[in-house]
This record gives structure tokens, C-alpha cells and sequence, in this order.
């Protein structure tokens, strides 16, 4: 009963995060009901021992912390990190494309999308719309236009005979969803569409005259589900990596109050976290700088501080075994699988390791280890980026899930609750080390 509440909790959260905005706010309110207050990085923080807050950056980034009763520099920070974006196909600037008689929007490839799963897909738009009221003031709104406003046709296999081996996929002249069929003489533009939704929509007494910029995306309205004959797997879009927002940050809301335990969800992982609101950016290094002020403190905090990186692990896949080491191949269902790479493209280490399976087993959860082919390239993570910033112990994990970076991912329903327990006995460690 419990695993089925927490996947229904998680489905309800992915439909509603459609983009890395709308994950954070919907996590603000999560916050909020548990009795976190907000910080702005602007003003002087007046932080208290026991207490809850939180931090966001450009809407997109969040750092979320509670306060023991002792100092930190006695006990150490239980963090564990995220990231809130994945891969899509992001709306240009300047985006409309008029043919024949239709109107499509010119998008640019976001990360490593798998990029053939977008096509013949129910799309709507989301996103953050920067806008000009009449006083010519900027104002901002979060849109999810919710409905199925675009579609990506493939092209009929009668045109391209060869369309089932080895097809490429021009991310310039391939991509453009079509939004409507003008009639002659319509020449209604894409902004004038966001004008109205926006005037339509906003409760601001002040309706825009202009949109200034957007930062807009794509995604696939059909939404996250149980599927398997008894509901073994969530399929859903961004699982990758809202899965692990999400029970990370119901971890650190359950988290022993005594402890001092933080959770970092950064945007931008999935181009590199070279940003100011990505993990290659100061952001959390600020706030636990503020936090830990004078490098003595700040030395001896991380010391005995750890990181959980907790990003999605690639599930054995039955239909490409040769794909997987055989002795590295972790399955759906089986629990949370440690990442280790010895080139340090994930950051575990003998060490956290075995701190990771020790809290498995007393919560008795099921761990799994993923180290991928020697001939094969292997991804990365906030991990090792976190650790090099820090110096801080890291480990690397995540829950096995098949076709990540398409537009629906899959997950197993089991590993949702095993995620869960591991990361809620991670936080009531007594001891970081």
C-alpha cells in the first residue's frame, strides 16, 4: 500500500513538472507544507539551529537544508543531489517556420534526446515567458499549455523505403512540430498565441502588450502510468531525473529533525552543469559558505559530511544483453544500483560503497552495483563534479531504468519505495563517517 501511494504521489508530481520550473515550484509548495521557510540569496540570513529552509536559483535550482542542535563543524552535512532538467527539444527565440499553409516552431535539441521517440507524439508547450505589461514593466509567468498543441509527423515509409535501418535525424530540418493549418490570410503568430494564454490565464491585474524572451519546451502530453500486467514499471517522461527529486526531497522532509541534512537539484546536468545553477556553478559552494563561514569550519563541515549523487542507472535491457557487462547489468525492481567508474566519471569509491550497502541493509533494501562495458563511453553525473568542488565523500546511485532519454522512460514500481527507504535511512544516519 505504501509503494502504491508513493508512485501515485510521483506520477501526480511528474504531470505536474513538465519543465525544470515547474518541478521547482511544485517542490516550493512541498517545502512550504513542511514548514521550510525561504532565503534570498540578496538579504542576511538569520538562520537558527532547528530550523528548516530553503534557497532557490533562476526558478530552476533549489537548495533545501534542516539545522541540527549541534554545530556543523561537530557533525557534518547528510546531502544528497539531483538534477531537475532532462532532455527535450527547446523552442528558439525567434521560432516561427511558415510552409505552405502551416506553422511550425523551430526547436533546438536540449541535451542527449533519443530523439526518435518524439515523432508521432501528442506535444504541448511549458516554460518560463518573460513579458512587458502597458506600463512597460518586465514581469514573468510559468505557461503550461497542457493540451496537445503540436505534433511531429514522421514521414510515411512509402517516401523513405529504408526508414527502418539506420535512420538519421537532422535536428535543423527534422524537428519543427507543426501547430496549426493557416486558413488564407491567417497569419496569427506564436506570440500573439502566448499573449492571450498568459492574459487568459494570469491573475495579475496587469495583462501583457509584449513578450519580451521565453525559455519554452516541448514535452509529450501522455502522462506518467503504472504499466506491466501487475504494475511492475512507471513509464513516464522525465524520470530521468525527477524520480530522484522528488524522493530525495520527500527524504529530507522526513529526515530526523536533529540532523543537519541538505539536498542540492540542480539545473542544467544534462548539458554539461556549466551554469550558474548547475553543479559546476557556485551555487551550493555560496550557500554552504554562508552556512560555514571561515575556512576552518568550512574544512572541518565537509569532512565529516557525505553526498548521495542520486541519478538514474541504466536497467538491463533483455533485448540487448550484449550491450551491458554481464556482472554489471542491474535489473528493474532489484533496488538502487551504485555507479562506479574507475576513469571517476561517477564518484564512488570502496569507501562510500560500503557506507551505501551498510544503510541497504538496515533498511533492508536490495542493492545493485552498474559499471559499464570497457568499450563503451560512460556518462557522468553531478557526483564527481560535487566531490571536486567540495571535496566532499560522494557516492554515485540510482534506480535501473530502461530507454533513458526518450521521451518516456521506465522505471520498476518496486524501486520507487526501495529508493525511498534507503534514502530516508541515509538521513537518520547518527554518524556521517
Amino acid at each position: 500500500m505504501k509503494e502504491t501511494r508513493l508512485n501515485q504521489e510521483l506520477i501526480d508530481f511528474l504531470k505536474a513538472s513538465p519543465t525544470p520550473f515547474h518541478a521547482v515550484a511544485n517542490m516550493i509548495q512541498l517545502l512550504g507544507k513542511a514548514g521550510f521557510s525561504p532565503l534570498l540569496e540578496a538579504d542576511a540570513w538569520q538562520i537558527n539551529k532547528g530550523g528548516r529552509y530553503y534557497i532557490t536559483r533562476n526558478d530552476s535550482s533549489l537548495i533545501a537544508f534542516t539545522l541540527g542542535e549541534k554545530n556543523l563543524s561537530e557533525t557534518g552535512f547528510r546531502m544528497a543531489g539531483a538534477h531537475t532538467d532532462s532532455p527535450c527539444l527547446k523552442v528558439k527565440p525567434i521560432p516561427e517556420i511558415r510552409k505552405e499553409a502551416y506553422l511550425q516552431l523551430g526547436v533546438e535539441v536540449y541535451g542527449g534526446v533519443l530523439l526518435s521517440t518524439w515523432f508521432d507524439r501528442d506535444l504541448s508547450i511549458a516554460g518560463r515567458i518573460n513579458w512587458i505589461d502597458k506600463k512597460g514593466n518586465i514581469k514573468k509567468t510559468l505557461i503550461d499549455l497542457k493540451n496537445p498543441v503540436a505534433i511531429l509527423p514522421s514521414l510515411a515509409i512509402h517516401f523513405d523505403r529504408n526508414a527502418n535501418d539506420n535512420k538519421s535525424i537532422n535536428a535543423q530540418t527534422d524537428l519543427p512540430p507543426i501547430l496549426l493549418c493557416h486558413a488564407d490570410g491567417d497569419m496569427t503568430g506564436f506570440g500573439e498565441m502566448l499573449i492571450s494564454h498568459i492574459g487568459t490565464h494570469t491573475k495579475a491585474k496587469d495583462k501583457p502588450v509584449a513578450i519580451s524572451s521565453h525559455e519554452l519546451c516541448f514535452y509529450d502530453t501522455q502522462p506518467p502510468a503504472f504499466t506491466g500486467l501487475t504494475g511492475d514499471f512507471i513509464s513516464g517522461a522525465r524520470l530521468d531525473n525527477l524520480l530522484s527529486c522528488y524522493i530525495g526531497l520527500m527524504g529530507l522532509i522526513h529526515a530526523d529533525k536533529n540532523s543537519s541534512s541538505l539536498i542540492v537539484l540542480n539545473d542544467h546536468e544534462e548539458v554539461g552543469s556549466a551554469s550558474t545553477t548547475g553543479a559546476h556553478g557556485q551555487f551550493l559552494m555560496s550557500v554552504l559558505e554562508r552556512l560555514c563561514p571561515g575556512a576552518e569550519e568550512f574544512g572541518r563541515t565537509m569532512a565529516r559530511s557525505m553526498m548521495v549523487s542520486i541519478d538514474n542507472a541504466h536497467g538491463v535491457h533483455p533485448n540487448h544483453m550484449g550491450k551491458y557487462d554481464p556482472n554489471h547489468s542491474p535489473l528493474l525492481n532489484h533496488g538502487p544500483a551504485i555507479k562506479i567508474n574507475s576513469n571517476q566519471r561517477y564518484a564512488s569509491n570502496s569507501d562510500t560503497t560500503a557506507i551505501f550497502k551498510s544503510i541497504c541493509s538496515t533498511a533492508s533494501v536490495p542493492v545493485q552495483e552498474f559499471v559499464m562495458r570497457s568499450d563503451m563511453a560512460c556518462g557522468t553525473t553531478i557526483g564527481p563534479i560535487t566531490a571536486t568542488k567540495l571535496g566532499v565523500t560522494t557516492i554515485d546511485i540510482g534506480v535501473p531504468t530502461f530507454a533513458m532519454h526518450s521521451i518516456r522512460e521506465t522505471a520498476g514500481s518496486k524501486d520507487t519505495l526501495y529508493l525511498s527507504k534507503a534514502v530516508q535511512a541515509y538521513f537518520s544516519l547518527k554518524k556521517n563517517r
